[in-house]
């Protein structure tokens, strides 16, 4: 999203599978921020007046989201790429946009009161992992379906114990074969970070319509049985280091989104932005007080 500008980055957690390949981009470029909570309106117009701009003048395209659960003063922003390359290619075409619809002297000063709204940040590549993914979708339209009709998305952090990699992946290829024979289960999409981690670290993540979509879930237990599920608390504990949740609403007027999730639902991720005539004063109610000096 922003990786040029914004600390040379604005640039997270929209995951796809084998079959949308280059379609819905092998990498998910994700850029991380908790915000001072007394700038949080400040910091919310700034992303708005940026994406706003990448969507009318053919910027980078990016998915903002705010935290429900978890740290709430974080917000994150998702780029999907197909290569290393894209990355400097979105960077310019980011800041391509802004100076065309704000100017670069505006521009700059715009960049600089976002990096005073924000306490910390960081970025992240990470490459999806379709082997692991469940029950995702089989073309790059489906994709962009499943995408644009989410409004909320659970991510977990799962950190690996050094050398048991492998083990991990067995795991979830495990849980993915006898979750998808289930007629009840959901998407359950796996991206691993490659670039601005620390050790080895898997996001897991499930998109819904609404929170309610996270009720009734099959369990784990419910999806391997008993047996399976001793062996999946067993090999956890080797393997896994710890782990951290986060649920994420989808925030329309901070995202620039591609057109094909635009296409799956335009009335919510096309918001209506407030132009310079709805907030300039109107001309009637000026001239009284003007002909009043006069007199």
């Amino acid at each position: 999203m922003v990786r040029k500008a914004l600390l040379s980055a604005l640039a997270a957690v929209c995951l796809a599978i084998p079959a949308v390949g280059q379609a819905a981009g092998d990498y998910l470029d994700v850029y991380v921020v908790n915000v001072k909570p007394e700038k949080q309106a400040d910091f919310e117009a700034l992303a708005k007046k940026m994406a706003d701009a990448n969507r009318k003048y053919n910027g980078d395209r990016w998915l903002g989201l705010e935290a429900v659960y978890g740290d709430t003063t974080t917000a994150m922003f998702v780029s999907t790429r197909n290569s290393y390359a894209d990355i400097d290619k979105a960077g310019d075409a980011f800041m391509a946009a802004l100076n065309k619809a704000y100017g670069k002297e505006t521009t700059k000063k715009m960049l600089n009161d976002w990096n005073n709204c924000i306490a910390s940040s960081r970025t992240e590549l990470r490459r999806r992992r379709w082997d692991l993914s469940r029950k995702a979708p089989t073309d790059a339209a489906a994709y962009a379906k499943l995408i644009g009709e989410s409004r909320v998305l659970r991510t977990t952090a799962v950190h690996i114990r050094p050398g048991r990699i492998t083990d991990f992946e067995a795991l979830m290829k495990d849980a993915k074969e006898a979750a998808e024979k289930m007629d009840n289960t959901q998407p359950l999409l796996v991206s691993q970070v490659i670039e601005g981690g620390k050790g080895t670290t898997f996001y897991v993540t499930g998109l819904r319509s609404g929170l309610d979509g996270f009720d009734k879930n099959p369990t784990v237990r419910d999806i391997l049985g008993e047996e399976g599920y001793k062996k999946f608390l067993q090999v956890s504990s080797e393997t896994i280091e710890n782990t951290e949740s986060m649920v994420l609403r989808y925030s329309p007027e901070m995202s620039a989104p591609a057109e094909q999730v635009i296409a799956a639902a335009p009335n919510y991720w096309t918001p209506k932005t407030e132009t310079v005539a709805k907030t300039a004063k109107p001309k009637a109610a000026v001239e009284p007080a003007a002909e009043k000096q006069k007199q």
